[in-house]
């Protein structure tokens, strides 16, 4: 199993250079950013700066979407951090949340996600690509030919269709073993049902993770599960609470959710967080002690889980990343040496 961090926009860059060497140095190989310009901060040039002060680390955004940039744009920025990192750059990839909604607009269809995955991809490696937005073809002289990998955000049966059809890696915005099980199979039984090799497609739970004292936890993580419940909402509105390929689990939670404020997106002061009980909070982060931690992450490694994200927006970041590195990390390095065996 590998292991990611992942900022907001408002962390301060002196900080988030030393978070990130600190990361590198404990073994995290990712180093994800929130891609929401107006509620934070642009990301990219963040991610430049820390592909300056590491050696290792992959970065990206999680999530970018179709809709805020033109595309031959987007595709000419990724290709530009994937040189410039020497081949340190995936993308995870959404229809759009935060940094669409925020400006009252819709996000996109998944037709045009798996466009813009197939096309972006297309322009880095340099061929000749046509989309909507442009009346000439593209093509990029200066590409050396790079294949991004594109994780796709999905919870819906049609989402996570098209994750598997066109994405390398699905992001899941949950750290509960049994649901991202469930969500992660249906995505790869698309993609195998489409003809591809799904040997290698990445499960990536996205989570916040807070080591010690559980009721600390819980206070710094509850506002993951009420950023979740607006994703879900849009699932229940869409197909409803009784399809076998939806979890009762991942939609009864948010049955007495009331509203969410977009301008405190993933924010521990929304004002909508009334609905979370300690139960859904446990099941949707990774709390407690060391030994807790590498329980849970042992349970979501076996249900396919490829990479744990951890959002490092609950305090005490430094201390978190000290304990993933001296304590959790290894045994999971141990066991993956013991596996290739």
């Amino acid at each position: 199993m590998d292991f990611g961090i992942c900022f907001k926009g408002f962390v301060e860059p002196d900080r988030v250079r030393a978070l990130v060497r600190q990361a590198e140095n404990a073994g995290f190989k990712f180093c994800w950013f929130y891609d929401s310009h107006i509620l934070w901060r642009e990301s990219y040039p963040a991610m430049a700066m820390c592909m300056e002060h590491t050696t290792k680390m992959r970065f990206g955004p999680c999530v970018t979407n179709p809709n805020a940039r033109d595309w031959s744009l987007a595709a000419s920025l990724f290709g530009s951090l994937a040189k410039q990192s020497d081949g340190r750059f995936d993308i995870g990839l959404g229809r759009g949340d935060s940094s669409v909604r925020v400006m009252g607009k819709k996000p996109a269809t998944l037709a045009r996600l798996e466009e813009f995955t197939l096309k972006v991809k297309a322009m880095i490696r340099g061929e000749e690509v046509e989309y909507g937005e442009c009346p000439a073809p593209v093509k990029f002289p200066w590409s050396t030919g790079y294949d991004l990998p594109v994780w796709i955000g999905a919870y819906g049966p049609k989402a996570l269709a098209s994750a598997g059809k066109v994405g390398d890696g699905l992001i899941l915005q949950i750290a509960e073993p049994a649901i991202c099980k469930w969500l992660g199979d249906q995505a790869k039984a698309a993609g195998e049902a489409a003809g591809r090799d799904m040997s290698n497609f990445g499960i990536m739970a996205a989570a916040p993770a807070f080591t010690g004292d559980r009721s600390e936890g819980r206070e710094a993580t509850k506002w993951f599960p009420a950023m979740v419940g607006n994703h879900v909402a849009d699932i229940v509105e869409k197909y409803g609470t009784e399809r076998e390929d939806i979890p009762k689990s991942l939609t009864e939670y948010i049955k007495d959710r009331k509203g969410y404020d977009y301008s405190k997106h993933g924010q521990s002061d929304n004002p909508f967080l009334d609905f979370i009980t300690e139960d859904i909070i446990d099941g949707f982060s990774i709390l407690g002690e060391v030994d807790e931690h590498i329980a849970k992450l042992n349970e979501l490694k076996a249900a396919g889980v490829t990479q744990f994200n951890i959002y490092l927006d609950n305090g005490d970041e430094e201390r978190i990343i000290a304990d993933y590195g001296n304590h959790i990390i290894p045994h999971f390095d141990k066991d993956d040496r013991l596996a290739a065996e």
